[in-house]
């Protein structure tokens, strides 16, 4: 009787493992490709290559986190980084992204080499308290996660030139047109652009961690 019961008991951690890791994404490439404009067309480079390093990077950028600290290109050398756009008042899509990039944030809680980035679209409102404020409520570590604000052109035109979150293709904007998206980008340790993800859907912020995972083993 005993017996049969530890086997029972086997039998249903094994099962739990099994399907913890069934649950589990893996990278759909072994390499992950590169981008350089708002269609997100892959490239697929060699890394070191120097087509690779004339490549599309992040230009430098100078905001303050919600620790009142300057965060530059700098604060993220050597880093992988993934961001999105948000601002602390969004009664819509916000809570619900920011909840989905807390999983980014659990999952890689301990490891230095990933950061998060999340650039405020309200920057005249989103003050460095107003930040400081909303990290807290959502349980946003500093040191991972930083939640900037600045000048609002150099934050617009990260979003529509560098980063190209924007889904209107086509569509000249300026800068009074609201910058509202709900993608993740997914940026090397180099500031090239490796991914797009959905930050409203479960299943894409998986991938997104399990992208991750794969440009780590670059």
């Amino acid at each position: 009787m005993y017996s049969t019961k530890i086997k029972i008991v086997v039998l249903i951690f094994s099962l739990f493992v099994c399907c913890k890791k069934s649950n589990e994404k893996s990278s759909r490439v072994a390499t992950l490709p590169y981008y350089k404009e708002a269609t997100f067309r892959p490239h697929w480079l060699t890394p070191g290559s120097d087509e690779e390093k004339s490549f599309h990077k992040i230009p430098s950028f100078s905001m303050t986190n919600q620790e009142g600290e300057f965060i530059t290109n700098e604060s993220l050398s050597s880093k992988i980084y993934i961001v999105d756009f948000f601002f602390t008042s969004c009664p819509g899509i916000c809570p619900k992204m920011t909840d989905n990039m807390s999983l980014v944030q659990g999952y890689f809680k301990e490891d230095e080499e990933v950061m998060i980035v999340s650039f405020s679209v309200t920057p005249e409102k989103d003050s460095v308290q107003v930040l400081r404020d909303y990290a807290n409520n959502k349980n946003i570590d500093s040191k991972k996660w930083y939640l900037l604000t600045g000048i609002r052109k150099e934050i617009y035109d990260l979003g529509r030139k560098a980063y190209f979150v924007e889904e209107d293709l086509g569509k000249t904007k300026s800068e009074e047109d609201f910058l509202h998206t709900e993608n993740f980008v997914l940026i090397d340790s180099n500031r090239h652009i490796r991914g797009i993800y959905n930050g409203l859907n479960r299943n894409s912020v998986m991938q997104l961690i399990a992208d991750i995972k794969t440009l780590k083993e670059e």
